[in-house]
């Protein structure tokens, strides 16, 4: 989700107004993705990077996080989204936690849409920390290193129970990945979209679900060619 600060500098407006409307953005996006029957949707809301940011916009990211959840929360809970959090809760404040923990256990039994919120996240982090999850077990002996397979990495990472996603959606017209899903992204298609993210709206994801739907996945295999009769 990129394009606040450029969307907010384009209008002659502080960046705070950009991230505020990059959370209506967030609101549009899960009430289309429950639309448009998708099962499970991962936003990049908050990355391991992000704390560079100067303090005040960091403080106002973090404002903005807790309204969101204080405000759409029930709504999400209403309408069977189940909210999962996906990243290092290392250094984050016990307000910001609390509030993510109550998301998370209040939702946990919804089925009409899985929401990942990777926040504090990045992919390297959390390629790394597999790996040190893997070895710490095969140190203790309780695994067998010779054992250790794509399936297993997989279950070591951050959220397990997080499909590979199918699609990618990057906005801002950036064309780059920035850490995010690294790992579980070695096959999803990848839609690129000029768009800055406040204005993101039903019609921009309908667009990019079109495209996708016209590629050919074939996961580095050969798609066989139809016999004619």
């Amino acid at each position: 989700m990129d394009g606040n600060g450029r969307w907010a500098e384009a209008r002659g407006l502080p960046r705070a107004e950009g991230h505020r409307r990059g959370v209506e953005a967030v609101r549009r996006t899960v009430r289309a993705a429950r639309r448009f029957g998708v099962q499970y949707l991962t936003i990049f809301s908050f990355s391991a990077e992000n704390w560079r940011r100067p303090a005040e916009e960091v403080a106002l990211l973090m404002g903005l996080l807790k309204r969101y959840i204080r405000n759409d929360l029930a709504e999400l809970h209403r309408n069977g989204v189940r909210v999962r959090v996906v990243g290092s809760r290392e250094g984050v404040s016990p307000d910001i936690v609390s509030l993510l923990e109550e998301a998370e256990q209040l939702t946990a039994a919804n089925e009409a849409l899985t929401l990942f919120v990777a926040f504090n996240y990045g992919a390297r982090q959390e390629i790394v920390e597999a790996a040190r999850r893997l070895a710490v077990e095969a140190a203790a002996g309780r695994l067998d290193p010779q054992s250790i397979d794509l399936a297993s990495f997989s279950r070591a990472l951050a959220a397990p129970d997080m499909p590979d996603p199918d699609l990618v959606i990057r906005t801002s017209g950036e064309q780059r990945l920035s850490n995010f899903l690294l790992w579980q992204s070695a096959y999803a298609e990848l839609v690129f979209l000029p768009v800055l993210w406040p204005d993101f709206d039903e019609s921009h994801f309908a667009a990019a679900l079109e495209i996708y739907a016209g590629r050919e996945r074939r996961y580095g295999g050969v798609q066989p060619k139809s016999r004619s009769a």
